[in-house]
């Protein structure tokens, strides 16, 4: 064989090496999948859509409860993005049954065609097995209205039996989607009622009223309907204050002497600012935040 026949050989043999090499090496750019996505999922009303007063200014919303708890938990190491379904004005039946949202949550997802319920679900069956938490806030609108009713006791307690009712229908369907591993917290709402202590003796009487029917109705109703899906439910309103004795005192600007509980709810809410409004203020929600933020941690570390 000649030399210019070996070297054409030698020159086959170095190709057909170096393409079988190719061949056989791994391509990481074409097989390596990134990281998946973890959802954090809020569903409710406009507590979950972080709402505060009328008239409030661009963006306020993006203060709530659920978006500083988004953004805590990245901050330790649970990155997660908010898919924020929560509606102004829900109720525990317009959730389940009511299609659209007349005042959706800034920045959130519409569902104009179906309900939040479904919307949510459809969510969480589009990235099943990447849903790394889900938060409720829902039942303060069902019995919000018995604050002008005449006998404002009966009327409370005439809605629990739907607001279980639903409650368990909707944590059932959630649970369901999400398996038993998912966290699913659920919140209680302060008691900005309490802020009506300062309009008299009727005021005094109605603030009153208030706190027996969250602490013997109302939040008994909702934990009696979490529990049956192993919801947390967070108790915002014993951590907020409500049930510290009228005794206790403080100072409150431009108020005076006043109940520490009426202190906390004109602090923690806009009741007293804002003419009789229960939504929190920037603070309000950075407390609930900082209890749903804490529960988060006590289920996964």
């Amino acid at each position: 064989m000649s030399r210019h026949a070996i070297r054409t050989a030698v020159l086959s043999l170095s190709i057909v090496a170096g393409l079988s090499a190719v061949a056989l090496a791994p391509v990481a750019s074409a097989t390596s999948t990134p990281k998946s996505t973890t959802y954090y999922v809020g569903l409710g009303d406009s507590y979950a859509a972080g709402w505060q007063y009328a008239g409030q200014p661009a963006n306020t919303e993006l203060h709530g409860f659920a978006n500083q708890v988004d953004a805590a938990l990245a901050k330790q190491g649970h990155k997660m993005t908010l898919e924020n379904f929560g509606c102004g004005g829900a109720t525990t039946t317009s959730i389940l049954s009511t299609v659209g949202c007349p005042d959706p949550t800034t920045g959130g997802p519409t569902y104009p065609t179906t309900t939040q319920e479904a919307a949510a679900l459809a969510f969480i069956s589009a990235h099943s097995g990447h849903i790394g938490l889900i938060t409720i806030s829902i039942g303060g609108n069902d019995f919000d209205g018995c604050v002008g009713n005449s006998s404002p006791a009966q009327c409370v307690l005439a809605a629990m039996p739907t607001m279980k009712a639903n409650v368990e229908t909707l944590v059932s369907d959630l649970r369901t989607a999400v398996g038993s591993s998912v966290p699913i917290i659920a919140i209680t709402y302060p008691d900005s009622i309490l802020g009506e202590w300062l309009n008299g003796s009727a005021g005094k009487g109605l603030a009153s009223l208030s706190v027996t029917a969250f602490q013997a109705i109302i939040n008994p109703t909702l934990a009696q309907a979490y529990a049956t899906q192993n919801v947390s439910l967070v108790d915002v309103t014993t951590a907020t204050g409500a049930y510290i004795p009228w005794t206790k005192t403080t100072k409150l600007k431009p108020y005076g002497k006043v109940p520490v509980a009426v202190a906390d709810a004109c602090t923690i809410t806009w009741f007293c600012a804002k003419a009789g409004d229960i939504h929190p203020t920037p603070k309000g929600y950075t407390v609930i935040a900082g209890l749903v933020e804490k529960q988060y941690h006590s289920l996964v570390g």
